[in-house]
């Protein structure tokens, strides 16, 4: 028999199989992106997602020449802005989880996987644009602030997730095209053992970065330091818990599973008075996180985003971690997701349905509702 290494004796790698490899609970997930998402309020900051997506929607359009159409100025720098920063970092957290876990896999999906993406997308862009944010902007951070509109855009999400899934099943029983998945390519013994190393160098990394802004003399790039941990920390522990909001409201519906359900609610039921405390202080602003959506824009935008993210696979974070991991569908989706967001969201904002973007010190009332 083969003697064990150093590394295996010591008991050292059943701990790193029990961390790194094995997936975590969903409510030990729950618990600890709490932690994240506090750390950034009472640094001043809240969780979002779409506004970083659409960022890169931005981009896109005004680098294929649509922006004088769609009257869109040039963008801020992706790595300048607070929401995309939280989300390329996100990305960063759950490729390194991914690495250290030996899960990183180009995932080539069927053809008609893709398109679905691209539909599923599409509709959480538009969606998005209407409640003002996905599932952490529209959704989460404002039940966390105790906002009726997060609650509104749940039973938005619920009822759209129904739609899709019923639409879904229709499709498995009567499209038959593009089902059948290319044949995966098996990733190298040699790649499987670097991967952990990878992962490690993404770590020590994110840390240098975060520590070389935190020390800048610029005000604006040390306060983005926490940002840095913040997102990237929320990418690691949703990809090693798989936590996913897409989930906990398509599970019931779909398999009669409420696990992730019971984790989402298990992060509301423990974060709202702990963010009511937050508030008390006056850390941060509650309505900074609140979209103006209440309650057309909310409800509606619930149920667009909720057919979409069925259709997509994941929402906007589900999506994001999953990109880290490889998923193409995913990437697809994204691609999507950010390129019809940014055009609905300026072709929306010209009629005064919403405002043309949220700001930090200025939230507008607007047809889809009010904050």
């Amino acid at each position: 028999s083969t003697k064990p290494s150093l590394f295996e004796s010591t008991g050292l790698k059943a701990a790193y199989e029990a961390v790194l490899v094995e997936p975590w609970s969903p409510y030990v997930g729950a618990i600890l992106l709490l932690m994240a998402v506090f750390a950034l309020m009472i640094s001043g900051e809240f969780w979002g997602v779409f506004g970083g997506i659409k960022l890169w929607g931005d981009w896109f359009n005004y680098l294929i020449g649509l922006d004088g159409v769609l009257g869109l100025h040039e963008p801020d720098s992706p790595l300048v802005n607070r929401i995309s920063l939280m989300d390329i970092t996100l990305v960063l957290g759950a490729f390194a989880a991914a690495l250290l876990s030996r899960q990183f896999r180009f995932n080539r999906p069927p053809k008609l996987e893709l398109i679905w993406g691209a539909l599923g997308g599409s509709l959480m862009g538009i969606g998005a644009v209407l409640a003002g944010g996905c599932t952490v902007g529209a959704f989460f951070v404002p039940a966390l602030h105790a906002s009726p509109s997060g609650f509104v855009m749940l039973v938005g999400l619920m009822i759209g997730a129904v739609i899709g899934l019923k639409l879904l099943m229709w499709t498995l029983e009567h499209i038959t095209w593009g089902m059948q998945a290319p044949a995966a390519k098996p990733v190298s013994p040699v790649m499987l053992r670097l991967y952990p190393w990878f992962g490690l160098a993404a770590i020590v990394g994110i840390l240098w970065w975060a520590t070389q802004w935190y020390a800048s003399e610029d005000e604006k790039i040390a306060s983005r330091a926490i940002i840095v941990l913040a997102g990237f920390a929320i990418g690691f522990i949703m990809h090693r818990s798989r936590f996913c909001v897409a989930r906990a409201v398509r599970e019931p519906f779909m398999t009669a599973e409420g696990d992730m359900t019971k984790a989402v609610i298990l992060a509301l039921a423990v974060g709202i008075p702990l963010a009511s405390l937050i508030f008390q202080a006056k850390l941060l602003d509650p309505y900074i996180g609140i979209p103006p959506r209440f309650w057309l824009g909310s409800l509606l935008g619930g149920v667009v985003f909720g057919l979409g993210m069925v259709f997509a696979g994941g929402c906007g974070t589900g999506s994001l971690w999953r990109v880290g991991e490889g998923h193409l569908k995913l990437w697809v989706a994204v691609f999507f997701f950010a390129w019809v967001g940014s055009t609905a969201s300026a072709l929306f904002a010209k009629p005064g349905w919403n405002g043309s973007a949220m700001h930090r010190d200025m939230l507008e009332d607007r047809m889809l509702g009010s904050s």
